[in-house]
């Protein structure tokens, strides 16, 4: 595999139907992104309790609709409560929304269009939704960058990942969850030795700007 294969965004270390790769991003002709792009807004706010503490996200409906919609709707249908943050890697990121207990694919709703050249960079602390080599194929599962990570950004040679939010709160969590031991097996990387279960998401009061 190239080197970037161990930036796999899913829980198993086959390319094949995982979502997704940051390896290999094929598809002719990527859209320019936008040289200037908008600030992230907060137009609802959500509160993830985990097994390691609570997170609050700020989701920007207003410059990624697409996909701010997208993740807004497994929450109402509450379809995060019970999954796990599946694989987490130090100094990089941690992913969840597909895998529920004992490493059990729970599937999505249909793919969407990346968002990713609206240009929204993938900063510390931001939330970007995961995919495979194909650029649209995102459902469910989502990742919260633990640094600054400008190679996952769309470019004219890559589609990248869109960010449709950020940490407004718990950042802290998010960093204590890409620390934990972790193992790689039965097909999956980075998965953490003990399990990290997302309890619930529900809507909450944005911080004050």
């Amino acid at each position: 595999m190239k080197k970037l294969s161990g930036l796999l965004f899913v829980g198993c270390i086959a390319l094949t139907g995982c979502e997704g790769s940051t390896d290999g991003d094929l598809t002719p002709t990527p859209p320019t992104p936008d040289p200037t792009p908008p600030a992230l807004s907060a137009d609802v706010c959500y509160l993830m309790k985990t097994t390691k503490g609570d997170i609050t996200l700020a989701i920007d409906l207003t410059n990624m609709p697409i996909t701010g919609k997208n993740f807004k709707q497994y929450v109402d249908k509450s379809f995060y409560n019970g999954t796990l943050f599946h694989r987490t890697v130090n100094n990089f990121m941690i992913q969840g929304g597909g895998f529920t207990t004992g490493l059990k694919s729970k599937p999505g709703d249909a793919p969407i269009k990346n968002e990713a050249a609206v240009g929204i960079s993938n900063k510390r602390g931001t939330i970007s939704m995961a995919r495979t080599d194909d650029p649209n194929s995102a459902t469910s599962q989502f990742f919260i960058n633990v640094l600054d990570n400008p190679h996952l950004d769309a470019s004219a040679s890559n589609y990248g990942y869109a960010v449709f939010g950020k940490v407004v709160d718990g950042m802290d969590v998010a960093d204590q969850i890409s620390i934990v031991p972790t193992k790689n097996s039965g097909g999956f990387a980075n998965t953490p030795v003990q399990e990290i279960l997302i309890n619930s998401v529900a809507t909450t009061s944005c911080p004050a700007a």
